[in-house]
């Protein structure tokens, strides 16, 4: 593996927003995540929970609600009193409507996919209909006295429950009235509450309502009669949300102490047909409240306050007992917030309204392996460039060189040129972008810095030469026809003379950019691309996929190296496929053509291909220190994967020279310090 002289960087103070609303869509396997800063993320969960696609937060979007219709249509609805429907193809927003009831709550798609309901800050139920291009207001139904919190149809479709502050409201579809208003009880451990808010409601074929309220409850009511059959007190604080299987034999609430509790419905004895509602199984897997849940048919999904997305498996659904059947807690996003100048040592790092651009520090001591070397210069913070208006940043670079930043919202694109005067910058922003440059969904620098590669959200990738402080466009390759899908990703060859882009789904494209024209397409395969680099001199095309697979494709061969297709017949090591974190970022040595660098969240990897494959009997990473020198011949020769796992949790690792790595880490503790307290909680004996 060689030695390197490491900078282990811990400034990056990134702080990933809350999680407001989850949906789940049977049909597709897809997980829609909206988060507290307008953000909404797409994870497919037949990929192994890779998150393939994200919408960009703003300011004035408070989600509050979110749901699939109608197939794979995705809707939400917020404080601002719009409804809003995502172009997931374009990865924009299609439209967005005003509902006019103020502030909107709650919404829900009905069984067939074909209306949409939304429950607003006045007190107003409407009802949409979802026509092929839009969605059309229907009417609405009776207004009630407070605002509409949560909303639930009948699975077929003729009824609608709606909880609101203190009561339960039942509705007919067909007339829109309300036949059923069902009080619930302000009591909360004897103690009578000022509001009883209604956080979640549930309706279930056979008329049954379930309940969540601040008042810790779970509660079970009859529509038809409108009277309380049950009623469970499970918590101390709110019970916030509540979502139930599609067999309706097991449901999945969140409470505000980060408990999530799982209830099943079971016979009463073991030869009795008589079933019943019963707690089985209480998760603490979150630190503050459990805003949202899902439920899939096999796993039970819960995010909140504390920023993770937390799947558990259900162990009596996984049929095969693989990664499936692991917890998994999705912290970060799939995707880099770090891009390097390696000649300057300059680190740009993105967060949601602000750039921070840092030299690196530096040390004149030496020492042997495994020593902190003290630093003789600290790291420099040296810019703090705040966007303009309400987006979130998209997409951001810095050039290798050091002199150019380039940068986008979901409506603007902006590129500055940096001058270096001793420690001081000038910053001067190149004015009169082209009207097609509005939007970027990735940017990506030569590597001499002389060009400028831009993916827009329309399947098209731009091609810029940068001149001094100002650019020239000099093609754009179009996608291809009867295509409009975004490339998220983007590669470049150190010569400047293939790139490489990748779609959500489709192959990997590769272009000449000295003949400006299409040179091949690499097959598509059934796992979407995480990340992907063209080495130097070979031309080789390294591509990683969301299973954990790694193939590498000759450009000018027009197909898949050698080595690819020994790693392809013989497989990898079964502990390498399970690893939980996709691959984010390839790069490669300049002196050592033979290696392969690569990591995910929690590990860092050189692959060297002149070494043999480890099988499943081969022990791929060992914790152990190593005991004395014949012993680190004998672990660098064993196999071709080193593994390193020292430096955790990973958001970029990449070499600045022959000897030199950064490493950027982000420690779960750092967060979680800047996290609002939780509900404390009193403890036996304290």
């Amino acid at each position: 593996m060689g030695e390197f002289k490491v900078h282990r960087v811990r400034f990056f103070n990134y702080v990933p927003s809350g999680i407001r609303c989850v949906a789940y869509n049977n049909q597709s396997n897809r997980l829609a995540v909206s988060r507290t800063d307008g953000t909404v993320e797409i994870y497919n969960l037949s990929a192994n929970y890779f998150q393939e696609k994200f919408f960009p937060g703003h300011e004035s979007r408070a989600t509050e609600a979110l749901c699939w219709a109608n197939g794979q249509r995705l809707f939400s609805a917020g404080l601002n009193g719009e409804i809003i429907e995502y172009d997931l193809q374009a990865l924009n927003i299609k439209y967005a409507m005003d509902a006019f009831g103020g502030p909107i709550w709650s919404m829900a798609a009905s069984p067939n996919g074909s209306q949409l309901l939304v429950g607003c800050e006045d007190g107003s139920v409407k009802l949409f209909q979802i026509t092929p291009d839009k969605i059309q207001f229907e009417r609405n139904f009776d207004r009630q006295k407070s605002r509409i919190l949560s909303l639930s149809w009948h699975p077929a479709g003729t009824h609608i429950a709606a909880g609101s502050i203190d009561y339960i409201s039942v509705f007919d579809v067909k007339s829109g009235s309300a036949i059923h208003k069902m009080l619930v009880d302000r009591q909360y451990m004897g103690v009578s509450k000022r509001k009883c808010i209604i956080w979640g409601v549930a309706f279930l074929s056979d008329g049954t309502v379930i309940s969540v309220d601040s008042a810790g409850k779970v509660q079970f009511w009859d529509s038809a009669t409108g009277t309380l059959v049950k009623n469970h007190l499970i918590a101390n604080t709110d019970v916030q949300s509540i979502a139930i299987s599609d067999q309706e034999d097991s449901f999945v609430v969140g409470t505000a102490e980060g408990t999530v509790f799982h209830f099943q419905l079971v016979s009463v004895t073991s030869n009795s047909s008589e079933k019943q509602w019963v707690r089985t199984k209480p998760f603490q897997h979150h630190t503050h409240d459990v805003r949202a849940v899902a439920h899939s048919p096999i796993a039970l999904i819960s995010g909140g306050t504390d920023t993770h997305l937390v799947i558990r498996p259900l162990m009596e659904k996984v049929e095969v007992k693989n990664y499936d059947a692991a917890l998994r807690k999705i912290t970060f996003p799939h995707r880099r917030l770090v891009s390097c100048a390696k000649k300057k040592q300059l680190l740009l790092f993105q967060f949601a309204h602000h750039l921070e651009l840092w030299r690196l520090g530096s040390t004149v001591a030496t020492g042997k392996n495994g020593d902190t070397l003290p630093l003789s210069k600290n790291a420099d913070h040296l810019l703090h460039l705040k966007t303009k208006g309400p987006e979130n940043i998209i997409c951001s670079c810095i050039s290798p060189c050091g002199s150019w930043i380039a940068y986008s919202t979901a409506s603007r694109f902006f590129l500055y040129r940096l001058n270096y005067e001793h420690d001081n910058i000038n910053l001067q922003r190149v004015s009169k972008m082209p009207a097609f440059l509005r939007s970027a969904l990735q940017i990506l620098f030569s590597e001499d810095s002389t060009k400028l590669f831009v993916a827009s959200n329309q399947g098209s990738v731009h091609v810029i030469r940068l001149l001094e402080g100002s650019f020239k466009h000099l093609h754009t390759f179009q996608p291809q026809s009867g295509t409009v899908e975004s490339m998220c990703l983007l590669a470049v060859s150190p010569d400047g003379n293939w790139l490489a882009a990748s779609g959500t789904s489709a192959g990997v494209h590769v272009y000449n950019v000295k003949q400006l024209k299409l040179h091949c397409t690499v097959p598509a395969y059934n796992f979407p691309v995480t990340a992907l680099a063209i080495a130097p001199n070979t031309n080789n095309l390294v591509i990683a996929h969301s299973d954990q697979q790694v193939f590498e494709y000759s450009i000018p061969d027009k197909q898949y190296t050698q080595w690819s297709r020994t790693i392809q017949k013989q497989g990898f090591h079964h502990l390498w496929l399970q690893r939980d974190t996709p691959i984010t970022h390839i790069s490669f040595h300049p002196k050592r053509p033979m290696h392969i660098l690569l990591h995910d969240a929690y590990m860092f990897c050189i692959i060297d291909k002149s070494l043999p494959l480890p099988n499943d009997k081969t022990l791929l990473y060992n914790p152990l220190p190593p005991t004395n020198e014949s012993d680190i011949i004998r672990r660098r020769t064993a196999h071709a994967f080193k593994i390193s796992k020292k430096y955790k949790p990973l958001l970029f690792m990449d070499l600045l020279d022959e000897r030199t790595l950064v490493a950027v880490e982000r420690p779960l503790d750092d967060i979680i310090a800047q996290l609002p307290p939780p509900i404390k909680k009193k403890k036996f004996g304290t």
